[in-house]
């Protein structure tokens, strides 16, 4: 059964844009930028666009899927010719061709079933090429799992974008009070304590994106690291690599193997 669309990611990439290039590079290592120099790209979930404006100069060709929001993407991104917009579901679509690379950064883990996601991801990407995944861990977000998705899911789900902005403004600008005291203490073993390392270096605007996607999401599967590790496996796979971001997520990636 193919996912149903979701208005929220519409309206999320709508008010927001995500233009922090610093942290794409850091989702995607090993993995770098010029890996994707004229390669025929597959972005899986390209949400607003932001990520496809990267790649576009580098790429050969970007093929960028999304369910939600392709007509926000196609607009900014619209002096690039090498980019093909399409709506589909990306655990559903059949493209009918491979590429060099399939990428999914912050995608997976909003999909009904990460599983039968990852495998479609993996049909699409060439022997040689590769798979590049970030997704949320259930390593270290102990909080978000059992304080912020049951608030959400008893209290956010129906209230208004508007008040939504609202609430999630507020909550960033609280969080900057312990962030810019106790959390500049060499406290490592404090929850959070390298995630918060990075609200330092970003825009409170981009810090309010974080808060109102923790918010705005209608669903979230927090990987544990033996599912990220199967997703990847050496029969597979090789020069595999999964690594943890900010203790928060994981960051995996991998060259499909040709068939024996």
């Amino acid at each position: 059964m193919a996912q149903l669309k979701q208005s929220q990611w519409y309206e999320q990439w709508q008010m927001f844009q995500d233009e922090e290039l610093f942290l794409f590079q850091e989702w995607i290592y090993p993995n770098t930028l010029d890996d994707f120099r004229d390669k025929e790209v597959l972005e899986a979930g390209c949400g607003g666009g932001q990520h496809t404006q990267f790649l576009a100069p580098l790429a050969r060709e970007i093929t960028a899927v999304d369910l939600n929001t392709v007509e926000l993407a196609k607009k900014r991104n619209k002096d690039f010719h090498n980019i093909q917009f399409l709506e589909a579901d990306i655990a559903e679509m059949d493209l009918k061709k491979q590429f060099d690379i399939v990428f999914c950064v912050g995608v997976v883990h909003h999909t009904d079933n990460p599983e039968k996601t990852v495998e479609n991801l993996k049909k699409h990407t060439k022997p040689g090429g590769k798979l590049i995944l970030w997704v949320y861990s259930e390593e270290g977000n102990f909080l978000v799992q059992n304080i912020v998705e049951p608030f959400r899911k008893l209290f956010l789900e129906n209230l208004s974008r508007r008040k939504l902005m609202m609430l999630s403004k507020s909550i960033t600008f609280m969080i900057y009070l312990p962030i810019y005291t106790i959390y500049l203490l060499p406290l490592r073993f404090l929850p959070y304590y390298q995630y918060f390392e990075n609200f330092r270096k970003l825009s409170f605007e981009r810090n309010h994106l974080n808060v109102f996607d923790k918010l705005n999401a209608p669903q979230v599967d927090f990987i544990n690291f033996k599912r990220i590790t199967k997703w990847f496996s050496e029969e597979e796979f090789e020069n595999i690599h999964i690594s943890s971001y900010k203790n928060v997520s994981w960051r995996g990636s991998g060259t499909k193997r040709w068939p024996k």
